[in-house]
């Protein structure tokens, strides 16, 4: 009798109705889980005609893969499709819980269906990366002889964190983070869908900008917003509830809008003014709001020269080094190389000579103030050139003890011409010293 009430499913409930009711608790986020590569929303990259995550799902040249992306960009979904599309059965572990044991465990119980039935399994690990060398070692011979068809994920370069060996018996597919607009479809889908909200709920469009903005590219993120906000809630889900229950402010900023240009122009002009802490309000105003960092980081590699320039000259070399560090790890941590840049560039000692020195070069150049080059500097390094007259009488500064001699540079209209004008503010002081002497010399003026 117990048997078969458990074969029933516990106290009568059917095993398909009990499923339904366990898929039905579930959160958002799996219960929007796409069922086949047509709900599939972004990584068109892999999953476009003919490309390599998409050949395997369909279950042609099987392989094992490496899932290499962010949260939320869709790795347990495109490893659940694999099975399902191939035929296989579906296995998975956790790098957080199992160890060698689990791993060899599944391996064993893959090896007995394959040899019974011919059923093979795709072994779906999530944070491989945090396998131990023996514990990503115990996976290989089952790989190469295709025991499982191995499906893993990590959120960490995989060249990195994942054994040599390992890495060569499988295909590497970076996933890329969700952009806005796909974002924006998940959460109208998950609104709509009877999986998801079931349309119980409408959703103010502030309060979806202001989701999609939380994500960040992470679909889970959405999600998992969108449910807590959504509870309790019969009608329209604003984005006072939502601030409420995330606990976090939507930022009034809009890339495309008048806020990216007034928050952009506030920090560019806090940085001049030298007020530190009004741009690091203004740098956490951007992030916060989703801005593209490498936007940021544009913008203070650019004003380093135009408004630092050679009152400190290291504040380039600041602003290019957090624009790399900006590529190299993205958000959330370049957050820190940004900060650092701001900080430096806010306190150095600021100088717009660089900036007005150009300025004024271009508007003579523009003006048609060019002249041809003096004899003496141009190119004498082919066949002829002494025959026109050219890099003859060219004098070779370093023959001197000083360094700098005599001798025309400009074109004839141009000779005494000043475009830079140093402040005597931080290292421009020195300069500011010093060139008058250079500019006598060069000019024969003492």
């Amino acid at each position: 009798m117990t048997e078969r009430l458990f074969d029933e499913g516990l106290f009568g409930v059917d095993p398909e109705e009990r499923e339904a009711r366990i898929a039905a608790n579930a959160p958002l986020a799996v219960r929007m889980r796409p069922r086949d590569l047509d709900e599939v929303v972004g990584q068109d990259h892999l999953l476009g005609p003919g490309a390599p995550l998409r050949r395997l799902v369909e279950g042609a040249a099987p392989a094992s893969v490496m899932l290499y992306g962010p949260p939320g960009t869709g790795k347990t979904t495109l490893a659940t499709l694999v099975s399902r599309a191939t035929g296989r059965r579906f296995a998975a572990l956790s790098a957080l819980s199992a160890g060698v044991k689990e791993v060899r465990a599944v391996i064993d119980e893959a090896r007995r269906r394959l040899v019974r039935s011919g059923e093979s399994t795709v072994l779906f690990i999530d944070e491989v990366h945090r396998f131990s060398k023996t514990q990503q070692d115990a996976l290989l011979g089952a790989v190469e002889d295709r025991i499982v068809l191995l499906v893993a994920a990590t959120t960490e370069n995989p060249f990195f964190s994942v054994v040599s060996p390992l890495l060569s018996r499988s295909l590497v597919l970076q996933l890329r983070p969700l952009t806005d607009d796909a974002v924006r479809l998940v959460v109208r889908r998950a609104v709509a869908d009877e999986r998801g909200l079931g349309g119980s709920v409408t959703l103010a469009r502030d309060a979806e900008d202001h989701l999609v903005r939380l994500a960040g590219g992470d679909a889970r993120r959405a999600l998992t917003a969108l449910e807590a906000a959504a509870d309790g809630v019969a009608g329209e889900l604003t984005l006072e509830r939502l601030e409420a229950t995330v606990d976090k402010a939507a930022v009034r900023y809009d890339r495309q809008g008048d806020q990216h240009y007034d928050v952009t122009s506030a920090f560019i002009k806090s940085i001049r003014g030298s007020d530190v802490d009004a741009a690091l309000h203004y740098l956490a105003r951007m992030i916060e709001a989703g801005e593209d960092p490498r936007f940021i980081a544009r913008r203070l590699v650019i004003h380093a020269s135009e408004d630092v320039g050679m009152a400190d000259p290291t504040a380039l070399q600041t602003a290019v080094a957090a624009a790399q560090a900006v590529q190299l790890i993205g958000l959330p941590e370049c957050a820190l190389n940004l900060a650092q840049a701001t900080v430096h560039l806010a306190t150095a000692p600021k100088s717009n000579a660089v900036t007005t020195a150009i300025g004024a070069a271009m508007e003579d150049v523009r003006k048609g103030a060019t002249g041809p080059v003096p004899a003496h500097l141009r190119d004498g390094h082919y066949a002829g050139a002494a025959k026109l007259g050219n890099a003859q009488g060219y004098r070779y500064p370093h023959d001197v003890p000083e360094g700098v001699l005599t001798q025309q540079y400009p074109p004839d209209e141009l000779v005494g011409r000043d475009y830079y004008a140093p402040t005597g503010r931080g290292a421009e002081r020195v300069i500011a010293e010093r060139l008058p002497r250079l500019r006598r010399v060069v000019r024969g003026q003492e």
